[in-house]
């Protein structure tokens, strides 16, 4: 049975991505910098890649029909890479090399491993077919041809491809600018001896961590003590340096959660409370025209809920071009007796299980268990109202998969 008081997590993510306005601002780098970036416009061919017929092995050009047995072919001229080559002699061959361009006249390349050399020229000792180790020109890339989408992310594959292209310089989105700001007046920063009911701040860290990878730009951490005025200052400040503000604390029902108070009081607050677990206390809204995702203060909580609907949120400002999580099913290795009714990510991991694979579980899932996220290498999903006996499948998503 639902919580008709929970959102379910597809209702939250359909709110907050219907609220994620792109970034607009463009900025044009050079594309040795162009790591992690989102591409601002659509990359066309220029020109076919390759630009020519080329070889595909080090060996010998020639024209199949010059082939007689076990006469020697006389080799008329040797072609490097990056020059232009003359037309084939007939009843000859070329030393050609990777990348050198096929003389006109040839119409196959016969490796040297394939060739005994002799004074008198080349004897091919394979059978040779028309068109082999030969790279068409435009195999790769034809000119005109729509190479890369706009709202696509650079990857180390898509500057090689960029690059191919002759393009030097890349029109790209600016990154989104995310303060970070954490709740509590129990939190010190590390290094700092910690007093009487004290405890180090590391949701600013996971989130500093998370956000970075995430190809954003942290513009603000600071911490806001448990003040409800000094709350309001603070995000009001952060909103007029930030395009998104997210919190850790401060949205759940206690004297001292101010956040989710603010938001109402001085913004706006469209979502509170999630059916998931961990990550129950999730808040979105804004406050001087800056969307705020106020997330829960439980470090297990912190990250399961930012790779949940913090990570989607943030794919969209960015223009990247969204796909579905795909996951796979695996076997569970562990047990759930009791059921409940909100859908739980099990901090887990995929582990060998004589020829297959099983997903394990951390023993302890308690939302304030941050070791258990050092353990794990993704989430495993109890569906809601669901017990889990071992071997039953459950969806596994692994962390690469959900920062990707």
């Amino acid at each position: 049975m639902a919580n008709p008081n929970l959102m379910p997590l597809e209702d939250a993510l359909d709110h907050l991505l219907s609220k994620a306005p792109v970034v607009t601002e463009i900025e044009t780098v050079d594309l040795a910098d162009s790591l992690g970036r989102v591409l601002a416009e659509n990359h066309y061919v220029p020109a076919d890649v390759p630009p020519a017929d080329n070889s595909a092995v080090d060996g010998y050009a020639l024209r199949k029909q010059d082939l007689h047995g076990d006469r020697p072919m006389p080799v008329s001229a040797r072609i490097p890479a990056g020059e232009a080559p003359k037309p084939l002699e007939p009843d000859t061959a070329a030393r050609i090399f990777t990348g050198s361009e096929i003389p006109e006249g040839a119409d196959s390349v016969v490796m040297q491993e394939r060739v005994e050399v002799t004074d008198a020229g080349i004897l091919v000792l394979a059978e040779v077919d028309e068109g082999q180790n030969i790279r068409r020109r435009g195999q790769d890339l034809t000119r005109g041809d729509l190479a890369l989408a706009k709202g696509t992310q650079v990857r180390p594959n898509e500057m090689g491809l960029l690059a191919s292209m002759g393009v030097a310089r890349v029109a790209v989105l600016a990154r989104l600018k995310v303060a970070i700001l954490s709740t509590g007046d129990e939190l010190v920063d590390p290094g700092t001896p910690l007093g009487p009911g004290q405890i180090y701040n590391s949701n600013r860290f996971t989130l500093m961590g998370l956000l970075t990878q995430a190809g954003c730009n942290v513009v603000l951490c600071e911490t806001l003590r448990d003040k409800r005025e000094a709350t309001r200052e603070t995000l009001l400040r952060a909103a007029e340096s930030a395009d998104l503000i997210i919190t850790s604390g401060g949205v759940s029902v206690g004297e001292e959660d101010h956040v989710r108070a603010v938001l109402e009081e001085s913004g706006s607050l469209s979502l509170w409370k999630m059916a998931i677990k961990p990550g129950k206390p999730v808040a979105f809204g804004a406050i001087g025209g800056t969307p705020v995702l106020g997330l829960p203060g439980n470090p297990g909580s912190v990250l399961v809920t930012f790779l949940m609907v913090g990570m989607p949120y943030i794919r969209k400002r960015q223009g990247r071009n969204l796909k579905p999580l795909s996951g796979e099913r695996i076997p569970a290795d562990f047990a759930i007796a009791s059921p409940s009714v909100r859908r739980e990510f099990v901090r887990a991991r995929k582990e060998t299980r004589g020829s297959g694979s099983a997903v394990a579980a951390y023993p302890n899932q308690s939302s304030g268990i941050l070791s258990s996220t050092c353990w794990a290498d993704g989430l495993a999903v109890v569906p809601e109202n669901t017990t889990v006996s071992p071997g039953d499948l459950l969806t596994y998503y692994s962390f690469s998969e959900l920062l990707s």
